[in-house]
């Protein structure tokens, strides 16, 4: 299965971070947050369930710029092969 290089950036590790240590944040948003900053300077990739997630996200209207914000990095560094 091929790799996807990309990496999650500085500002969206710590916009993760941020969201993940906000007890207003959602559930989803948290799970999104944690999958950008599992993904920061290592070699990880999102998963296919996190993809699921973060395409339902972006097509949904109830959710705010943010967690959409992370969503799409999510879904940036994707497999493409899935």
């Amino acid at each position: 299965m091929p790799y996807n290089k990309k990496q999650t950036s500085k500002n969206i590790a710590s916009l993760g971070a941020k969201v993940m240590n906000d007890k207003n944040s959602s559930k989803i948003a948290k799970s999104l947050g944690a999958s950008a900053v599992s993904q920061y300077n290592t070699g990880n990739q999102t998963s296919a369930r996190m993809e699921t997630v973060a395409s339902n996200v972006l097509k949904s209207s109830k959710y705010n710029r943010t967690t959409k914000k992370l969503a799409g990095t999510i879904l940036s560094q994707a497999n493409k092969e899935r």
